[in-house]
């Protein structure tokens, strides 16, 4: 009876283990799911430095003339006659 109890708990504490709440299996997931979060922070990031860039070519102190007009032509809706537009698919803006 002994060793009959000592292989079922043995076996007990195997099984979970690997799939317990902390086990192996819930180990990988956790790893699969940081890296999933990492590149997520990466993308968001990058976004951000490029929303920087672009908010600092609109600063007073170093005004871009050019992102001022696509900027204004944007938001207004504006073109001039002699441009051709291309259509082009975007997701819809959050804001």
């Amino acid at each position: 009876m002994g060793p009959l109890l000592g292989v079922a708990v043995v076996i007990y504490f195997g099984v979970h283990a690997v799939q317990g709440d902390r086990g192996l299996m819930a180990w990988v997931q956790v790893r699969q799911e940081i890296a999933k979060a990492e590149i997520a922070a990466q993308e968001v990031a990058a976004q951000r430095v490029d929303l920087e860039r672009r908010v600092a070519l609109l600063h007073e102190n170093n005004l871009d003339l050019d992102m001022l007009e696509e900027r204004v032509r944007l938001m207004l809706n504006l073109g001039r006659a002699d441009e051709k537009l291309i259509p082009l698919a975007q997701a819809p803006r959050q804001q």
